[in-house]
């Protein structure tokens, strides 16, 4: 065997070692539903984005729900911080911060459980095996990558199928038209590609389809033999949905993004 051969055969053996350590990692980690927040880096506090995803997080936070993110800066800053003010103690916002030999970017410090990346490959493939659901706030390449990350293994079934949510219309409406034009009009999509994006303009609309695809986490979750946990958790967390429900939903829409916010 030749020294190439033997790279690539050992290489081969660690992907192998690698995939079966994330489905055990996936089996450990399915009791507890969690949303995946991407979004820019470069928002500041001050800006109004920034405070409707931290406004958003913790009535996520309220639900029972566990938040995942780069654990970066910016909006991710803001999730975190937003399900750490919940009116429900022990929600955990996770961090999944990557090392950029170009960008220095440190963790932010609200996140509870952090897991560190070289590649962003395996920081994809872990939002994806953490999460239930993606929302998806305005930002740039990088929050284009995972938006499209995320689109094309629920399109090709690599993963199981989840709710994505595009917060602020007006930021993605020309993308999304212009998918529909050039890529569905020419054949290189279908239809039923975009039944599980929905663009939303307030909190309390992204709120509602998060809380459908709660609903029936919690009820797999009382179906599964032997989750007696599992099946208390989803309890709290049903009576939470009852206890949100009951609250008022009126929302502001959110502000268009300024230039150089990306």
């Amino acid at each position: 065997m030749t020294p190439i051969e033997e790279a690539r055969e050992r290489l081969h053996r660690l992907v192998e070692e690698y995939a079966a350590a994330e489905d055990q990692l996936r089996a450990l980690e399915a009791n507890q539903f969690r949303v995946c927040i991407f979004g820019s880096a470069r928002i500041r506090s001050d800006d109004p984005t920034y405070q409707t995803v931290r406004r958003l997080a913790r009535a996520l936070g309220e639900m029972g729900i566990d938040i995942v993110t780069g654990g970066g800066p910016g909006l991710m800053e803001a999730a975190s911080i937003g399900v750490h003010e919940a009116k429900n103690p022990g929600r955990l916002a996770y961090g999944l911060p990557i090392e950029l030999p170009a960008l220095q970017e440190a963790a932010n410090k609200h996140v509870d459980i952090k897991s560190e990346h070289r590649r962003f490959s395996s920081r994809l493939d872990e939002f994806m095996r953490l999460s239930h659901a993606v929302i998806v706030a305005p930002g740039g390449i990088g929050t284009l990558l995972e938006l499209t990350y995320v689109w094309q293994l629920i399109q090709v079934r690599l993963i199981e199928r989840r709710t994505i949510v595009l917060l602020q219309r007006s930021f993605w409406d020309g993308l999304i038209e212009w998918m529909r034009k050039e890529m569905l009009d020419r054949g290189f999509v279908g239809p039923g590609d975009f039944d599980w994006v929905h663009r939303v303009d307030t909190p309390a609309e992204a709120l509602e389809l998060i809380r459908v695809e709660l609903e029936r986490f919690t009820e797999a979750q009382r179906r599964r033999p032997g989750g007696e946990p599992e099946a208390e958790q989803a309890e709290k967390i049903a009576e939470r949905l009852e206890e949100k429900a009951q609250e008022p939903r009126a929302q502001k829409p959110l502000p268009r993004m300024t230039a150089g916010e990306g």
